[in-house]
């Protein structure tokens, strides 16, 4: 076997350089890198993610949810795919919220907002339902008010009848309160003041004692001059018991006998009257 000059040899011969040794090569390695190089691999880049929809999901949802705002790029160092799904609430979104509508980004694009359109819960404003329950509260606040002011109203009528029925007021009162009692129209007042005027000067307590019911044994008394038995006839049932110069009783008395024998027309007209000239009934 040739030695290892030899050898040497007959290889600068054949390549035309100088051989060496591999344990001059292995020696020229440092010791700390030794058995290390074939392990070595190349830096892992941290991995990014552009373009994916799922974070761009996560972002919007996030903005939803918390009601913060999310803007930057997607590709953050140290992201992945994974933890973007993984910050994903647990439960859908979608029983509680209308779909998100989210552009997609194109690979490698710089994505500097994050918008997400989303239908908010409908949110019922009354508007006009308002405005007429308002109108009918106010037409209400009215109705109540009038009826008020009539009961009022009706209190002191009520109140100065008494006092008239006691034996107060003047003659316009007694009118009033017996065409009241008689549910007549107030517009009547006139022609019954000008048939007692014509009758009795106004005096409750006037007595003929010069005419043919007089002579009879039955003369007329009271402000329309009625005799004893016209008035028991024709006197408001609930104002009998009252005596015949009662003023409020002796109007309705005859009023009532007025009505029935000459009608309505001839009590407006205050009474039967010849050539100008006031007839008594």
């Amino acid at each position: 076997m040739p030695s290892p000059d030899a050898r040497r040899a007959k290889s600068e011969q054949a390549f035309g350089v100088a051989s060496f040794e591999a344990t001059s090569l292995i020696a020229a390695i440092p010791a700390e890198d030794c058995g290390r190089s074939a392990h070595r691999r190349a830096p892992l880049k941290p991995p990014t993610v552009r373009g994916n929809t799922v974070v761009g999901a996560t972002a919007a949802l996030g903005a939803v949810v918390t009601g913060g705002f999310m803007a930057g790029s997607p590709s953050v160092p140290g992201a992945t795919a994974d933890a973007a799904e993984a910050a994903l609430p647990a439960t859908s979104l979608a029983a509680a919220t209308q779909p998100l509508h989210i552009a997609t980004v194109a690979s490698g694009s710089t994505f500097h907002d994050i918008s997400a359109t989303t239908a908010m819960l409908p949110v019922v404003v009354p508007g006009d339902r308002v405005a007429a329950n308002d109108n009918r509260d106010v037409e209400a606040l009215h109705k109540g008010e009038a009826l008020a002011a009539e009961a009022v109203a009706q209190h002191a009528l009520a109140v100065k009848e008494a006092s008239i029925l006691a034996g107060g007021g003047g003659l316009d009162d007694w009118i009033a309160v017996a065409l009241d009692k008689l549910n007549l129209p107030q517009a009547l007042s006139g022609g019954v003041k000008r048939v007692i005027m014509a009758e009795s000067r106004g005096n409750p307590h006037a007595i003929n004692r010069t005419d043919s019911n007089a002579m009879a044994g039955r003369p007329s008394q009271g402000l329309m001059q009625v005799i004893p038995s016209t008035f028991r006839a024709y006197v408001l049932p609930e104002l009998a018991g009252r005596p015949i110069t009662d003023p409020v009783a002796n109007i309705t008395a005859g009023v009532r006998y007025m009505i029935a024998n000459y009608g309505i027309g001839t009590l407006k007209a205050g009474g039967r009257r010849f050539n100008g000239q006031y007839v008594g009934y």
